[in-house]
């Protein structure tokens, strides 16, 4: 599990509305990547992303533009190291 990166974070900024999490979802399933994703009652949206190393930061590079209509303000790591994820799920809002 060396080459194992999970890190949980949110994005701000303009990300609801326009397709950010179908686009995460997306995304991370084509990468390779596993955990989840969903919208929050603050307008930001919420992730785990768990996968190789290299893709991981290369989602999270990602995340910083998301889809065209999107407009990223901030993306927080809120942790590292958490979970163990079998497939990419899009969970309620929370």
């Amino acid at each position: 599990m060396d080459g194992l990166r999970t890190v949980h974070i949110r994005v701000e900024g303009r990300v609801q509305g326009v397709g950010y999490r179908a686009w995460v979802e997306s995304t991370a399933q084509s990468m390779g990547l596993t955990g989840w994703v969903r919208n929050r009652r603050d307008s930001s949206v919420e992730m785990v992303l768990q996968g190789p190393r290299d893709r991981v930061g290369e989602m999270l590079k990602k995340c910083e533009h998301g889809p065209t209509a999107a407009t990223v303000t901030r993306v927080e790591i809120l942790g590292e190291g958490i979970g163990a994820y079998e497939q990419f799920d899009v969970l309620p809002t929370a």
